[in-house]
């Protein structure tokens, strides 16, 4: 039988290391490719073709949501099992519909993780057992903080998610610009156009928004 092969996406390498460390053992796992980053997993998604992908949702350069996006539109045979600390419904609802095919939470016991690759790779949906005990706790709290986003659903291109996440993690329209290889000028359109979109107009409640749909960690 062919090991089950896959892509480790976080960006900090101790957990890295501990992921690979977990996973080793399993004599039907092969880890083919690490990445530090969201644009470096598209890269290795599209390079490998793993079978699975293990993909943190908050990492530089491109959020884990955006890169399952992504990932799930150029490679829709390869799975996505997203290993974050965000537990609420808000991130696990928002990765599901961009196409992953499991959550697991970092706070979950480390022999969930064998178990929720192997049932995303046999192409169940996949959601760690501490979920189900948190949900009704974070809904009651966040009906008291007001705090779910109103406009979590709206479209953003996959520039505009870029730009937003930027801008949410305080980059100036000129550091933006180099880092998305674009102008200024059409930094700038991106960002007015998102703003139109989302209907807010100031980069604190951008901000809000981006923690909300998981872009960036509060």
């Amino acid at each position: 039988m062919n090991p089950i092969t896959i892509l480790l996406a976080e960006d900090h390498a101790m957990v890295r290391e501990g992921l690979r460390a977990l996973l080793k053992p399993e004599a039907d796992f092969k880890i083919v490719g690490e990445a530090e980053n969201g644009r470096q997993a598209l890269e290795l998604a599209s390079k490998l073709s793993p079978n699975v992908i293990v993909m943190d949702i908050s990492m530089p350069l491109l959020n884990g949501l955006e890169a399952t996006r992504q990932i799930r539109a150029a490679s829709p045979d390869t799975k996505l099992l997203i290993l974050s600390a965000h537990s609420e419904d808000i991130y696990i609802e928002r990765a599901l519909a961009l196409g992953a095919s499991g959550y697991v939470t970092k706070q979950s016991t480390a022999q969930v993780l064998p178990t929720a690759i192997r049932d995303v790779h046999q192409g169940r949906i996949y959601l760690c057992p501490i979920l189900a005990e948190l949900r009704d706790q974070w809904h009651r709290q966040m009906r008291v903080r007001g705090y779910l986003s109103a406009n979590r659903n709206t479209k953003l291109t996959r520039r505009e998610s870029e730009v937003l996440q930027l801008v949410a993690e305080g980059q100036s329209n000129k550091s933006m610009a180099y880092e998305l290889h674009l102008s200024i000028k059409t930094i700038e359109k991106h960002r007015q156009s998102l703003m139109a979109k989302l209907n807010i107009h100031d980069t604190a409640s951008l901000t809000r928004h981006a923690i909300a749909t998981g872009m960036i960690e509060g």
